[in-house]
């Protein structure tokens, strides 16, 4: 691809792969192609953003799919939750848009930092406790309340609302599968008003985007596959690694 050394290509697809990996299998994924684009190519902030967030239309309209597939999508509070944050953020990507577009670069490597390292806390939280099967799931305004605050971080940075949404809901109690599930409608909604914010700034790689998001979408039928029948604990451990270590270049050196 021209302007980039094949390794720069190379670690762009793989971080796409384990990304979407990470959006069906634990939720938190899709920040490494955001973290990817900033990192291994000359986009600017909503560049960067702009061409990882189109890259979850895809990856959240397979990932639901596969949810729909397995079952989580047809139990009543799963659907109950996936619209809500559904519909939250419609109105929550928007401002993060608008956001992400006056924010200068230097803040953004910041903001986007800070971001990953509370996703690892709340990976390792939900890894240390995991939710009781009599937990109750969260009221209506929580939920709505989660998506409208997920969906404004997301517009920001360019991730999809697994990323958040899921440690999130499963903190309140809700189990790990029917938060992931309804965490991938949000998904859709976040990435289609998103890209389309994006579009209309002139902030999306198409090029770069294709790179990334066809690994991505192999990763979630693969990370659905791991999520349904393999323990996640290696998977988390890695991912919370992963991400500690790369804030401090995101924050300092990027």
């Amino acid at each position: 691809m021209p302007g980039l050394e094949p390794w720069a290509v190379a670690s762009l697809a793989s971080l796409g792969l384990i990304g979407g990996i990470g959006i069906t299998a634990i939720g938190p994924g899709g920040v490494l192609a955001t973290i990817a684009l900033f990192a291994l190519t000359g986009l600017n902030a909503a560049e960067v953003a702009g061409t990882a967030i189109v890259t979850h239309i895809g990856t959240g309209v397979l990932a639901t799919a596969v949810y729909l597939r397995s079952g989580q999508l047809r139990e009543r509070h799963t659907r109950r939750d996936g619209a809500v944050l559904a519909v939250a953020a419609a109105g929550g990507t928007p401002l993060g848009v608008l956001l992400n577009l006056v924010v200068p670069e230097r803040l953004f490597g910041l903001l986007l930092a800070v971001l990953i390292v509370a996703v690892a806390v709340l990976v390792w939280l939900r890894e240390r406790r995991e939710p009781s099967r009599d937990r109750r799931h969260p009221r209506l305004w929580v939920v709505a309340v989660i998506g409208t605050a997920v969906a404004a971080a997301s517009g920001v940075v360019g991730v999809g609302g697994p990323m958040l949404t899921v440690p999130l809901l499963v903190a309140l109690g809700v189990p790990v599968l029917s938060a992931l599930a309804a965490a991938q409608a949000q998904s859709i909604v976040i990435a289609v008003v998103g890209s389309l914010g994006y579009l209309t700034a002139g902030a999306i790689d198409w090029r770069l985007a294709a790179l990334v998001g066809v690994p991505e979408l192999i990763g979630v039928v693969l990370g659905w596959v791991i999520a349904q029948r393999v323990p996640t604990r290696a998977l988390k451990h890695a991912l919370v690694v992963t991400l500690l270590a790369t804030a401090p270049y995101l924050a300092f050196g990027g």
